[in-house]
């Protein structure tokens, strides 16, 4: 009888680890070994050995640091790293991972935002939303700082399987952007590392070379210290303070005015160009919204949107340096010098105008800049947006909206973009026109973060009564046609090469560069002040990466009728005959609904343009005309010209933008191609992009069912375009003509395979990670500015 509750006992122990798994074994273990999990154990005051950190104070930052950047950054940066786990700076490393996914497109309610510098900035504030560490948290020894970390544990599964030597992964591997996401914390590791020996880190890649996994080792035995940020150089304070100044003026014109500057420029990369050494990269800094003053701390104000009511009196513009490794996924640098500062002076105090009270927070307000800053000039306004054309265009590209081919298939694989002159903007009877309209050209940002997808119809309804009051303006006040010649057409004021870009959409992810880029396309847009305005407010200040099915949606929708406006104003340079034609051929196979719209829910503009027509193929004329009245503001950037490779060898390379159809179909959307030339210490690099053809991109869903392959090409530039690599090429300058050649007799997979096996740099190659430090030197030499690390989590596996 008397051994009947100690039986009774251990059997109910039992079922309860059973019941609860392998993760509280483990969690006993290792507090059993290690003490419990605190974040007040990474305080460097705290650890058992200081010794090390005191003789190595930089180890961080000169050995460990570059292995990071060059080895985890590139899959681990932003949004879209794997568990959340961002490695570009110290805070994120800190911060740890969580496994719930930021995009995600089916949730009904918005997700409460995770956002590093803005949500949360203490250690223990990650813990509270279910962040995990990565490191040790535990007591200060190096047995602990490495059993206990799931990084060094991650490190270690690894070295002990590394990839099996195969061309392609096998099953085993998941390398899609749709893979299930495995997130362990270190109390369930032993558990899947059991069930997935392959899945060490860097995951599907070849592993850290013996020097460099002992380096890292060595950082995480000791305490992983991470050092704080150096401060700002007297020059770089002297410049913020100056910037800071100007922004925060006391006068309502100047509290408006840098509202609106925020606002559009909350994603930016800002750095002053005139205290920037040429050839490196300069100290980038991020704007916020603070409650504090110039002079004390920022205490950021944690809005999910810029425009989001600030719940203070009275709002500071403040800029932080920016401590973290730059990406080039998200990198928008935006240069600050004198010039510049004297056109906003020009533009937004001198002006003459009168401020008479600042707008309120209220979406139906905020959400609305046509409503929130009718005070300003729109001539001000649209001048502002056009001096940094591409950084505007950009935001929509790298900000938040940029993940998912959903987000994406509502734009062309290529296209380009022209503006219209801003002295064609600055007119009485057009600014009247745009404030009639005020009602019909809400934003559905101002549903906010969980909105419902039935909202779509009001806004559908709105933008179809726009457009047929825009329609009927034109109609009655262009008859004479003298506001629609080819001047009208912004030439970027002589100066400015901003002044024409061109798209490119990589499936699920995009770029946007400055000039004509490429041989002329279906389609372009031509943008005028209130469409610049609606997209950056539809798609950069007004989207909430962490909102919900219903406000993604609306937004992916609407985004379809500034499509079309900005293709429409394009067409309206055409003959009128040509108008109607040329769009039923971007939208072919189209549905119903999209055929009434153009022929009869809305009335067409008619009058004829004025510009003369020669040819029977008045849109290659049209390019023709406008890149002739653009010629002064090309940019050199990306044309083979710039190469210095052998003119013949130059010559090859372009065979390949003759490549279209099946072929081009099977190549990857990025492909970068690194040259070897005997003349040269530098690798050349060239990327090849597919632009993927469609019959129309007004299809939500089944995108395959739209794809035109006859009609897919390929365009060659010098340099690195794009973030996301999908292939990459390594040949010598002697090896061209026979790459070219096997380029252009692709037809089959199986083609693509010999290319691959001949000149390819699989992400199973040995010599991968020395190739990618190859290129990324070469990359980053040539681009201190513009530059940043890429990322690898579109490698294909082919």
């Amino acid at each position: 009888m008397s051994s009947t509750p100690s039986f009774f006992f251990k059997a109910c122990v039992i079922t309860f680890f059973i019941a609860s798994g392998c993760a509280t074994l483990a969690n006993f273990s290792l507090d059993d070994k290690f003490g419990d999990a605190d974040t007040t154990n990474r305080d460097v005051s705290t650890a058992t050995d200081t010794s090390f950190n005191t003789q190595y104070p930089d180890f961080f930052t000169q050995e460990a640091k570059p292995i990071i950047e060059s080895r985890c950054v590139v899959c681990h940066a932003c949004y879209d790293a794997p568990c959340q786990l961002k490695m570009t700076s110290v805070e994120g490393i800190e911060r740890g991972a969580n496994e719930q996914k930021v995009y995600d497109g089916a949730r009904l309610i918005a997700a409460t935002p995770n956002r590093l510098f803005i949500d949360a900035f203490e250690t223990q504030q990650w813990r509270e939303r279910d962040f995990f560490p990565v490191l040790n948290e535990r007591e200060q020894t190096r047995a602990a700082n490495t059993q206990a970390s799931v990084l060094a544990r991650m490190l270690k599964l690894k070295q002990q399987h590394p990839l099996p030597n195969h061309k392609l992964l096998d099953k085993r591997f998941d390398v899609s952007m749709s893979r299930e996401q495995q997130c362990p914390t270190i109390e369930e590791f032993d558990q899947y590392a059991q069930e997935q020996p392959f899945a060490g880190m860097p995951y599907g890649l070849p592993g850290l070379t013996e020097s460099e996994d002992k380096t890292l080792m060595t950082w995480l035995e000791q305490g992983a210290r991470m050092p704080s940020v150096k401060n700002m150089s007297s020059e770089e304070r002297s410049a913020v303070d100056a910037f800071e100044l100007f922004l925060n003026g006391d006068s309502l014109k100047m509290q408006l005015s840098a509202r609106y500057i925020y606002e559009h420029l909350f994603t930016t990369h800002l750095y002053f160009s005139e205290i920037t050494t040429s050839n490196t990269q300069p100290q980038f800094f991020k704007l916020y919204r603070s409650s504090t003053p110039t002079g004390q701390a920022i205490k950021v104000i944690a809005g999910t949107r810029p425009f989001d009511d600030p719940g203070v009196e009275r709002v500071y513009y403040r800029l932080q340096a920016v401590t973290s490794t730059i990406v080039n996924k998200t990198h928008q640098p935006y240069a600050i010098d004198k010039k510049l500062m004297d056109k906003w002076e020009k533009w937004f105090i001198n002006a003459d105008y009168k401020v008479n009270k600042l707008p309120g927070y209220a979406p139906e307000v905020a959400a609305n800049p046509l409503i929130a800053f009718e005070q300003l000039p729109e001539d001000s306004r649209y001048r502002f947006m056009l001096e940094r054309a591409e950084n505007t265009i950009m935001g929509y590209i790298k900000g938040p909206v940029c993940r998912g081919q959903v987000a994406l298939n509502v734009i062309n694989d290529r296209f380009w973009v022209f503006f219209v002159d801003p002295d064609f903007v600055d007119s009485p009877k057009l600014n009247a026109f745009y404030a009639s309209q005020t009602e019909n050209l809400r934003m559905p940002a101002q549903e906010e973060s969980t909105a419902l997808a039935s909202d779509w119809i009001k806004y559908a309804g709105r933008q179809s009564d726009y457009q047929q009051a825009r329609n009927k303006f034109l109609n009655d006040n262009f008859e004479n046609a003298e506001h629609l010649r080819v001047d009208a057409i912004w030439d970027g004021d002589a100066q400015n090469k901003n002044a024409s870009l061109t798209v490119f959409r990589h499936f699920d992810n995009a770029t946007v560069v400055k000039g004509l880029i490429g041989t002329p396309p279906k389609t372009a847009w031509v943008i005028d002040y209130v469409l610049l305005e609606r997209i950056h407010y539809l798609l950069v200040a007004g989207f909430d990466v962490y909102g919900n099915y219903g406000h993604q949606l609306l937004t992916r929708l609407y985004m379809d009728f500034l499509r079309l406006e900005g293709e429409s104003n394009f067409l309206a340079f055409l003959p009128p005959s040509e108008r109607l034609k040329e769009q039923k051929s971007w939208y072919q196979k189209a549905g119903d609904e999209l055929t009434e719209y153009f022929e009869g829910n809305v009335d067409p503009f008619t009058h004829p343009s004025g510009i003369q027509f020669s040819t029977t193929d008045p849109k290659q004329e049209l390019y023709t005309k406008f890149k002739a009245h653009l010629k002064d503001v090309q940019p050199n950037s990306y044309q083979l010209s710039t190469s210095e490779l052998k003119e013949n060898s130059l010559a090859l390379l372009r065979q390949l933008n003759r490549v279209n159809g099946k072929g081009a179909s099977i190549l990857p959307e990025l492909t970068m191609i690194m040259v070897e030339s005997n003349t040269s210490h530098s690798p050349e690099i060239f990327t090849l992009i597919r632009n993927s053809a469609h019959y129309n991109v007004n299809s939500l869903f089944n995108e395959d069912d739209n794809r035109d392959i006859k009609n897919d090409t390929v365009t060659l530039v010098h340099g690195i375009l794009g973030s996301y690599p999908d292939a990459f090429l390594h040949v010598n300058e002697s090896e061209i003509a026979g790459m070219v050649a096997d380029v252009e007799r692709i037809r089959s997979e199986l083609d693509y395979t010999r290319l691959m096996d001949k000149y390819g740099v699989r992400r199973t190659a040995p010599d991968f990670w020395s190739f990618s430090d190859k290129l990324h030197a070469a990359y980053l030499q040539h681009n201190p500015v513009d530059g940043g690390w890429l990322d690898y989590n579109r490698l294909e596996n082919r």
